[in-house]
């Protein structure tokens, strides 16, 4: 059975995602920093059908505890199938480029990338012994600096500069992971843009559910040999990888 890492699952699009995996028979770890949260969303999972399933502490901002989760995948299981790098933080809003504080910036880059980078490394050992790893970094299309450079785009009006910082920053450094694993063809890693969804960190506003969110990660999770690697993916907006204006 594959296994799956999800950080920041035990609600929101990352619970969504842990189900689509779940219901393709992998057996998925729900990465919370908040262990007791984690436990309810499991409870709640086994309650309704599900199996296979375990929280697991894990603070993207901790590299004890994301060395401590490591430590127990790869004690139950060997090695990683899957690892998504979904927690993320927006640091609130508004966010103007002209105001917004450095500890803004550090608190929203600590957790969207330096905590992916972080992550990333310490399990990337455990993913080289699957037969074929896959990583997805969930991004947005709120990142991309040709849309957000058009003088019409909503997010000039919505004030993101830092979490749209963040996110950007997180796609550089998954194109050059991409890239520097391109030697290895049982790795494919890419950015997938979950869609506008309806969760918490949205107000549950939005033009996608979070299943359907779920369901976008979970597919780039699971591609075969033939799948790409180092691309961003936003089907809400682009219908293929190639056609992203990056």
């Amino acid at each position: 059975m594959k296994s799956a890492l999800i950080t920041g699952a035990n609600k929101g699009i990352g619970l969504a995602t842990a189900k689509e995996l779940l219901q393709n028979e992998y057996f998925v770890y729900i990465g919370c920093r908040d262990i007791q949260k984690g436990e309810v969303a499991v409870n709640d999972l086994l309650a309704n059908g599900f199996g296979n399933i375990k929280a697991i502490e894990l603070d993207v901002t901790n590299s004890k505890s994301i060395l401590s989760a490591k430590n127990i995948i790869e004690k139950e299981q060997g090695k990683l199938d899957v690892l998504i790098n979904n927690a993320g933080i927006s640091g609130g809003f508004p966010q103007s480029a002209l105001t917004a504080t450095l500890e803004q910036f550090y608190s929203v880059f600590a957790t969207n990338l330096f905590g992916v980078v972080s992550v990333t490394q310490i399990f990337v050992e455990l993913l080289k012994k699957a037969e074929q790893p896959r990583i997805v970094n969930v991004s947005t299309a709120m990142a991309s600096i040709t849309i957000a450079s058009n003088p019409e785009s909503p997010t000039n009006e919505f004030k993101t500069s830092v979490y749209q910082s963040s996110k950007a920053a997180l796609n550089m450094y998954t194109v050059n992971l991409a890239y520097e694993l391109r030697d290895s063809s049982k790795f494919k890693i890419n950015m997938v843009c979950p869609g506008y969804t309806q969760t918490d960190f949205t107000g549950h506003q939005g033009t996608s559910t979070p299943e359907q969110a779920g369901k976008r990660i979970a597919k780039y999770a699971m591609i075969d040999e033939k799948g790409p690697t180092g691309k961003f993916i936003s089907e809400e907006y682009f219908p293929e990888p190639a056609s992203c204006p990056w």
